[in-house]
């Protein structure tokens, strides 16, 4: 199959995401197909690795936010540097109907998504903090650009790829994201009150940097996956839940009005949503893993224990709360989850925290990015005097 080649942009080109794209796109390159020209790559501080992948791909124009960062890159190449170096690389850079990828992990994501709206970009997005957040400013601006939010999370692509078979979201009954359950999955809350740093890190499944793995062991990561879907689909925390399948096979599915689910299945390789979101709506061979029917014994799925993950009500509480709700767990989460790896919290007061946090702040509209900001930071104060405290 013959198309264009597709100009991307790699907003968090040095994390998992990043690698994991450049990937997708280097085995391309191994078949002899180009079909991807990288045209900008954006780190937080890795300054080595980025100039390793900037040299790697011939890659023109790259950001890094560290203004300290030095990193060594052929000459000629555009150096875009600070805490804007990425909303500056694209709005240099990019033009109607590239890609970006947008990778950046934390609120500093959000800003360089809006920018690849505004410059006519779909965006491949894989950052929670832009929909979680400020879902109410990024949607309705892609649509007005008439671009297109294509989800790379594996299971939101899943929904997206199920989703393909509606002709309206009125035929949808309800969609269901799948966990993993984490390393807690058969723990009992005592157990998991006891947990150390080093036990929550030790996520059967997947390998994620440490920040994501703690969310996918309190499935505050399921949580959050919620709010998205809530705003990638429209749908209200009714027609939105969330199973435990610890194979992490199943993705997603899709129930129907007339009964029909739709399922999404595929090994828990992320270079396989990395790659249909670049391409879609076409499908090539890839680099990932593919599914070995002959070894798959058996499926399990169960519902989640609401007393020992009570992240996903809070995830139903925010949908039904709007406004500046969705900032205000994230931030919460985050200093939480930082004050847990710094060992001065337990597991289980992570989630306590969070939903302290969300019952005391006070709610308001979501009209501009600095009422996300304000109610971010706001957030971050209070729950940060709760670590302390």
């Amino acid at each position: 199959m013959s198309l264009p080649r597709r100009r991307l942009f790699i907003l968090g080109s040095t994390g998992s995401i990043g690698t994991s794209a450049l990937d997708v796109v280097r085995d391309f390159a191994r078949r002899g197909d180009d079909r991807f020209e990288i045209a900008g790559l954006a780190a937080a501080r890795n300054g080595d690795a980025l100039a390793a992948q900037a040299r790697e791909f011939a890659v023109q124009a790259v950001a890094i936010a560290d203004p300290n960062a030095h990193p060594d890159l052929a000459p000629g190449t555009r150096v875009h540097q600070g805490p804007l170096a990425a909303c500056e690389l694209l709005q240099t850079h990019a033009q109607r109907g590239d890609l970006v990828l947008a990778s950046m992990v934390g609120a500093a994501g959000i800003e360089p998504v809006l920018v690849g709206i505004a410059m006519g970009c779909d965006i491949a997005l894989a950052n929670k903090e832009a929909l979680v957040a400020a879902g109410a400013i990024v949607m309705p601006r892609a649509q007005a650009a008439g671009v297109r939010i294509i989800p790379v999370d594996s299971e939101h692509n899943a929904l997206f790829q199920c989703l393909k078979a509606s002709t309206t979201m009125d035929e949808v009954r309800r969609v269901v994201l799948t966990a993993s359950g984490g390393p807690f999955r058969t723990k009992s809350r005592e157990e998991m009150a006891r947990s150390t740093v080093e036990d929550a890190l030790a996520h059967p499944t997947w390998r994620m940097g440490p920040k994501v793995t703690i969310d996918s062991a309190s499935l505050m990561n399921k949580a959050l996956e919620l709010i998205e879907a809530h705003w990638l689909f429209g749908l209200g925390s009714d027609r939105i839940d969330a199973i435990v399948h610890p194979q992490s096979i199943v993705h997603g599915f899709v129930e129907y009005l007339d009964g029909s689910v739709l399922a999404q299945l595929s090994p828990p390789d992320m270079r396989t949503p990395i790659q249909q979101a670049m391409c879609d709506p076409y499908r090539f061979d890839g680099p990932s893993r593919k599914l070995d029917f002959a070894a798959l014994r058996s499926l399990d799925f169960q519902p989640v224990d609401a007393a020992r993950f009570p992240a996903i009500e809070l995830a139903h509480h925010v949908i039904r709360t709007g406004g500046t709700s969705g900032a205000t767990l994230n931030a919460a989460n985050e200093v939480a989850v930082q004050a847990f790896l710094d060992r001065e919290i337990g597991f289980l007061e992570i989630a306590e925290m969070v939903r302290e946090t969300v019952e005391a702040e006070p709610v308001r509209p979501v009209r501009l990015l600095e009422d996300v900001f304000a109610a971010d930071q706001s957030a971050r104060q209070r729950t940060r005097s709760m670590v302390r405290a």
